[in-house]
């Protein structure tokens, strides 16, 4: 049985000149050719609106509609519902999707205000004030000690590594494989520039990156893929992947066909070959084998490298990460329920974890409790998508975010959701060396700082209106925060206090 089109490619034939640009430029193959007739035939039932047609057609000749409902309505068995159930009796097959949760589930940011100065503590004014953004990830001691001499004082206490941000705001690991070569050079050369970070993925780290590896965390995920000594030696810090937030509890999957001789290389696997990574490490089943595996990594990098464990949020996060810092890890990274990926299992991104807001909440304040919170940072990730969702992230007790679905749509992602096929017309979600050609890492780069420098424009703006004049200040501070139309239960977990209290 056929489906009726999601989408209607509407082309305006006074418009249109017959250029046959839009037949290049779409890779699903909406737009064809055909050469009899000589005309240009629509096969709507291939459009996945990714919106490629409608930037390049020099005429701006073709719009791209939502089609009305082609299903008898019904608020249970929606079309949605009714095509997924059709598509899986026809094929027999998991569905497969990609980006973030698309159920309607309550987004807690959208539900908490930021309050602000006015008279007994004034605004600071970010345009003539100095405010600091800048912040350190990693472990920091109990307490400070000094020696004293008569013309300077100097640090006894040892410190460990950490990293310096001049913004709390980084890119999140999105692998080679998962996205193409000039994606990952776009948000390396923008987190240089910017002086924050990117992530590897698990998918090693093509050569062509190694100039920008001091703004580079390297990942160890459960495939092992390219972990080397000279790897974990380059990176400016690694980071252990235990779970993500769009699939949390299973493991990670490259289709073969996507394994191209540069992935091969970088990932030092087959041609070919699928790239499966378990999900469970297979040498880790308790945390004392998670602080074996931190120590290990330690060693191997003679402990000048920071070292964070990135997990799944889940309803006992809390306790997870008590142990994860107990296990000597510098940083725990939670990973929202409304988190990216490549590719997943539609029912699994869309129905397992719990929200990032109430993870950040719940870990900073057992870290608190247990008088630990100086020992670790926090770093949330997961459906960060403005300054005002940074900001409220650290009131709720993150030190710093990753974005990563954002940052994809700063380089020109239209969130088509088609990622797992490989076919990006925009050239980052793809290894086609014709796709990835529309993908200009300087452009991109120019494109992820401004996103990058415009949000930290905003947070000095957000922090000048609370009368705070760094980011620090406002780490944890969740009596910055109130919340609206929020249950009691609700603003107990998080921590915050009803607006108008």
């Amino acid at each position: 049985m056929g489906f009726p089109p999601e989408f209607k490619v509407v082309v305006d034939k006074e418009k249109c000149i017959m250029c046959r640009r839009c037949t290049i430029e779409c890779p699903y193959g909406v737009h064809v050719w055909d050469e009899k007739k000589k005309t240009i035939i629509r096969k709507e039932e291939n459009c996945v609106a990714c919106q490629r047609c409608v930037f390049t057609c020099p005429t701006k000749a073709i719009q791209i509609e939502v089609r009305p409902p082609a299903y008898s309505p019904h608020p249970v068995w929606t079309e949605k519902v009714r095509r997924d159930i059709r598509l899986q009796a026809e094929t027999g097959s998991v569905l497969l999707v990609a980006m973030g949760n698309e159920e309607p589930y309550r987004r807690y940011f959208d539900h908490l205000v930021i309050d602000a100065c006015q008279v007994t503590n004034p605004s600071i004014d970010p345009l003539r004030e100095p405010i600091e953004l800048r912040t350190y990830l990693g472990a920091k001691p109990d307490y400070l000690e000094l020696e004293e001499s008569y013309s300077d004082i100097k640090l006894k206490t040892e410190l460990t590594p950490n990293l310096k941000l001049e913004t709390p705001i980084m890119f999140a690991h999105m692998s080679y494989g998962s996205i193409s070569l000039e994606a990952q050079k776009s948000l390396a050369m923008a987190a240089k520039e910017m002086g924050t970070y990117m992530g590897s993925g698990e998918g090693g780290l093509h050569k062509d990156l190694y100039p920008y590896a001091d703004h580079i965390i390297v990942q160890v995920a459960s495939g092992r893929f390219a972990v080397h000594e000279e790897y974990l030696k380059v990176g400016a810090a690694i980071e252990i992947k235990i779970g993500q937030g769009a699939k949390p509890g299973i493991g990670g999957h490259l289709p073969g066909k996507k394994v191209t001789e540069e992935i091969s290389q970088t990932r030092m696997i087959p041609v070919g070959s699928d790239a499966i990574s378990p999900a469970p490490h297979h040498d880790i089943y308790s945390i004392e084998d998670l602080s074996r595996l931190i120590y290990a990594l330690k060693e191997a990098t003679r402990y000048k490298k920071p070292v964070f464990v990135k997990i799944a949020a889940v309803h006992n996060v809390a306790s997870i990460a008590v142990g994860i810092i107990r296990a000597g890890a510098d940083g725990v990274v939670l990973d929202g329920f409304t988190a990216g990926t490549g590719a997943a299992p539609q029912v699994i991104r869309d129905h397992l974890g719990i929200p990032i807001e109430v993870a950040i909440a719940a870990v900073d304040q057992r870290l608190r409790e247990e008088r630990i919170r100086n020992r670790g940072s926090i770093i949330a990730s997961g459906g960060i998508r403005s300054s005002a969702d940074v900001a409220k992230a650290i009131a709720l007790g993150a030190d710093a975010v990753y974005i990563g679905t954002a940052a994809l749509i700063a380089l020109g992602c239209t969130v088509c959701k088609q990622c797992h096929r490989g076919k990006c017309a925009w050239g980052i979600a793809t290894q086609d060396p014709k796709l990835r050609k529309r993908l200009k890492p300087e452009e991109g780069a120019r494109r992820a700082a401004n996103l990058l420098r415009a949000w930290s424009f905003e947070l000095k703006e957000i922090l000048g209106a609370l009368g705070l004049n760094s980011i620090e200040s406002l780490r944890g501070n969740r009596d910055r925060l109130r919340g609206i139309g929020l249950t009691e239960v609700e603003l107990e977990v998080l921590g915050v206090k009803p607006a108008g209290r």
